[in-house]
Formats: structure tokens, C-alpha cells, sequence
């Protein structure tokens, strides 16, 4: 392969990459964690709550390749083992089987925890004039306010 000219110093690139490894873990685990609330709830609210979740793993799916192929696309290895994941994530796997409004608690903090990690990984991204990470991590911000928004929305006052 040739060697990487796209108007980003090496440092800037690896910083920016390192930012992003962080959002894959952090959007990895969120992932797995939604997928297996989805498996697992129970409830009242089990038919709402699940399809939810199923909605929210989709797009997760989908965005977790999308911040590999970034970090791919600054020339840097993307992680890709739950032991890498598990060093990288800010979110922290719950044991057992919580109860569905449980559940719903983790995932909105588990969303606002990613919201907290793209805003860090933005200011790397625009320190550097990285337009297309910029827009990346900014979409993905929007995404996770705006879930973190719906799964409030359905608490019990």
C-alpha cells in the first residue's frame, strides 16, 4: 500500500485514531449491551422495550463500521477483540439480568457515557482540521443524544 498523503500529520492522524478506537469500544460494548437487554427483557413493557432495543442494536451495527473504516481510513489498525474493547470502553458491563426499567437506566447513561466520549474525540478531530471525522463523531453524538432522549422518555416519572 502506498503511503497515506489526505492533508493529516502522522501525529494528528494517530491522536485522532486513538479518539476513535475509544468511540468503537465505547460504541462496541453499548452494542452488545443493547443486544442482550433485547434478548432479555421482560415486563410490561416487553414488546415496546424490545423492538426499541432492536431498533438501537441495528444502528449500532451499522455505526461500529463506520468508525472502523475511519480509523482504517487514517492508516491505524482498528481494534476488533472484546479484550481490546473491554481496555478502550468507558461503559462498564453490567452482570446478570437487570429488570426492564433497569435496563433502561443503563442504556441512557451508556449513551450519554458515548455522547461524553464523542465530544472528546470531536475536539481532537477539529484541532487537526479533520472535517470528515468531525462529521462522523458529530452525527454519532446526535444519535446518542437523541436515544439517550427517548429511553428518558419512557421512565416512570
Amino acid at each position: 500500500m502506498s503511503k497515506i498523503d489526505i492533508g493529516i500529520n502522522e501525529s494528528d492522524r494517530i491522536a485522532i485514531a486513538d479518539g476513535l478506537k475509544h468511540l468503537l469500544a465505547d460504541s462496541y460494548t453499548l452494542y452488545l449491551q443493547t443486544h442482550n437487554f433485547h434478548w432479555n427483557v421482560t415486563g410490561p413493557q416487553f414488546r415496546e422495550l424490545h423492538l426499541m432495543f432492536e431498533e438501537h442494536y441495528t444502528e449500532l451495527a451499522t455505526a461500529v463500521d463506520d468508525i472502523a473504516e475511519r480509523i482504517r481510513t487514517l492508516d491505524v489498525a482498528a481494534p476488533g477483540t472484546y479484550k481490546a474493547f473491554a481496555e478502550l470502553s468507558s461503559i462498564a458491563e453490567v452482570d446478570g439480568v437487570p429488570a426492564a426499567q433497569d435496563m433502561v437506566n443503563i442504556l441512557t447513561q451508556s449513551h450519554e457515557a458515548v455522547v461524553k466520549t464523542c465530544r472528546r474525540v470531536l475536539k481532537i478531530a477539529q484541532d487537526a482540521d479533520d472535517e470528515s471525522t468531525a462529521a462522523l463523531v458529530g452525527d454519532r453524538m446526535g444519535v446518542h443524544e437523541k436515544t439517550a432522549w427517548m429511553l428518558r422518555a419512557t421512565q416512570s416519572s
